[in-house]
């Protein structure tokens, strides 16, 4: 029944939205915080079912669930984890050559469920970040990260011995002092070499981090009076509304990162220096919140939505902690431990009714990404699928998300994705030996996974529609292990929540049914569009879900 509820909670959401629901601001009671964290930690775990190694998709959303107190399978993190272990040992170690946050940010996931970051695989992620030349060169971003992720477990600062310059806790410190704008806040780049003229103003969400990461070493007394300046700016910064402006744009995550600082520095979020108007930072955050469907990074809904709510839902946990009087975020003296996998499991490939010529695809391109992704929502799935050589772009820096795919691209990156073995036995006129992708329709057809338009016709150029789309994902489902048989009570069931449904065709009902209750379909939707030409985007994010359901995605 649960895709029914899906459907009247959205058609709910809309009716709390026109009476103006996201324009309220009025004063959050613990019981509507605790409410707000439940609605979104069940969405990550739905939208978010298999984090990967990213700023989406990824740390944010395991942060903020271990830290939440929500109940989260232990298996969540377990797979997580062994999906870091992948990763890092397809990079040799080596997460980025020039971004040195990369560490920071698994590191401060891996504090968070209790594993150890200087060995991951056998390889030390806490090495890069004792090369202080290395990890300041992405501005302030760099030492402020490097020490909330040292600090976030009490890690050593290793001896790097190819550092130019061997990193400690106070050099970090001393580079963020030496940072602070006139204004007493701080800029990406300003007090640097390469500061524009954009940093000579300072931004809320990198004052903010630098307060969180300058929480811990208040005891100084130049780092207590960077902190007041930097306060009294961010108070000064704040809106009307009591919220933040980055960019000259309202958005919830400039509010996360001041409301986290706040958290760190053992602030009341009621501190008259941060309430205007009546209104506190959780009365604006919650401005961006849309029940069931996480939160928005602007209120007209633009930006990237899963990075907003990942990063809002790990900055609502971290009020509720400093309300309870638990460890900040980022002391993580409490974090929870995993345990390790079993070793029948941590060894185990695919689920134990799977085709045997299914195999995992092993990451060969790690941090592969492409320019027109960015904050598209389907970015994690087209970057994690990038990353293991199953889908390409339509040249090496443009994926075109919103284009159409075709039958033949179809073809080919579920036989990728499946890791199957190519058979190259001609069927269709219309796919010649010389065309590129002859070998893989042939393939996906030999193992029932496509049909032709006829018995000597496949159409390689035509488009493919939603309930074409889902009718080929849950035939490859089912050749990755996965029950798809469903009665016809459950089919009924599953689809007569959406408005369209009728349009369905017939042959493909028990298809679409298996995608939305597996949320390899999106079930929050309302309308199925079962005719609709699907997007490349789509289509990367069906055999993403479909994949980690299938446990394929080490």
């Amino acid at each position: 029944m649960h895709n029914r509820f899906s459907r009247m909670a959205a058609l709910l959401v809309s009716v709390w939205l026109v009476l103006g629901g996201a324009a309220a601001a009025s004063a959050i009671v613990p019981a509507d915080l605790n409410a707000a964290i439940d609605d979104t930690a069940t969405y990550i775990c739905k939208t978010v079912s298999n984090p990967q190694v990213g700023s989406i998709g990824g740390e944010w959303a395991v942060l903020g669930l271990s830290r939440s107190g929500c109940d989260v399978p232990e298996r969540y993190y377990q797979d997580y984890y062994k999906t870091v272990e992948a990763y890092v040992t397809a990079c040799g170690g080596i997460l980025h050559p020039k971004k040195y946050t990369e560490y920071s940010r698994v590191i401060v996931a891996l504090a968070s469920i209790g594993k150890d970051p200087g060995n991951v695989a056998g390889y030390n992620l806490l090495l890069p970040l004792a090369d202080y030349d290395k990890t300041i060169w992405q501005g302030l971003n760099g030492p402020i990260w490097a020490l909330i992720a040292l600090d976030s477990g009490g890690y050593d600062i290793p001896v790097n011995s190819e550092a130019k310059t061997q990193a400690t806790r106070e050099m970090y410190v001393d580079r963020i002092l030496a940072c602070q704008l006139s204004d007493g806040g701080f800029s990406l780049f300003g007090g640097t070499a390469a500061a524009g003229l954009a940093d000579s103003t300072s931004d809320p969400d990198i004052t903010g981090m630098a307060l969180q990461a300058l929480a811990k070493y208040r005891d100084r007394e130049d780092v207590k009076g960077v902190i007041n300046q930097a306060l009294d700016c961010l108070s000064d910064m704040q809106n009307a509304d009591g919220g933040y402006s980055s960019w000259k744009t309202d958005n919830s995550e400039s509010i996360v990162q001041v409301l986290v600082a706040l958290a760190e520095l053992d602030i009341p979020l009621d501190d008259p220096r941060f309430v205007k108007n009546g209104h506190t930072l959780l009365d604006n955050i919650m401005t961006y919140y849309r029940p069931g469907n996480g939160f928005y990074h602007t209120n007209n809904g633009s930006g990237s939505n899963m990075m907003a709510t990942e990063q809002c839902f790990y900055g609502l946990v971290a009020a509720k902690r400093a309300s309870e009087g638990k460890n900040s975020l980022y002391r993580m003296g409490d974090a929870i431990r995993i345990a390790d996998l079993p070793a029948d499991e941590a060894n185990q490939i695919g689920l134990p009714g799977k085709h045997q010529d299914v195999q995992v695809m092993a990451i060969a391109n790690p941090g592969k990404t492409f320019a027109d992704i960015s904050a598209h929502k389907n970015q994690s799935a087209i970057e994690a699928l990038a990353a293991r050589g199953i889908i390409s772009g339509k040249d090496d820096d443009s994926f075109e998300p919103d284009t159409t795919m075709t039958r033949a691209e179809f073809a080919t990156i579920v036989v990728r994705g499946l890791g199957l073995k190519i058979k190259d036995a001609g069927v269709f006129e219309d796919v010649l030996p010389t065309d590129w992708f002859f070998p893989y329709v042939n393939t996906a057809y030999s193992y029932s996974i496509v049909s032709g338009i006829s018995d000597t016709a496949f159409n390689p150029s035509g488009t493919i529609t939603r309930q074409e789309a889902a009718a080929m994902v849950t035939r490859a489902a089912k050749l990755c292990g996965m029950d798809t048989d469903m009665g016809t009570a459950q089919i009924r069931d599953v689809l007569a929540g959406f408005t369209d449904y009728v349009k369905t065709g017939q042959w493909a009902m028990a298809s679409l049914a298996f995608c939305y209750d597996k949320n390899i379909l999106p079930n929050e939707d309302i309308e199925i569009m079962p005719e609709a030409p699907i997007t490349r985007a789509q289509i990367a994010q069906m055999l993403f879900n479909m994949l980690g359901a299938a446990k394929l995605l080490y």
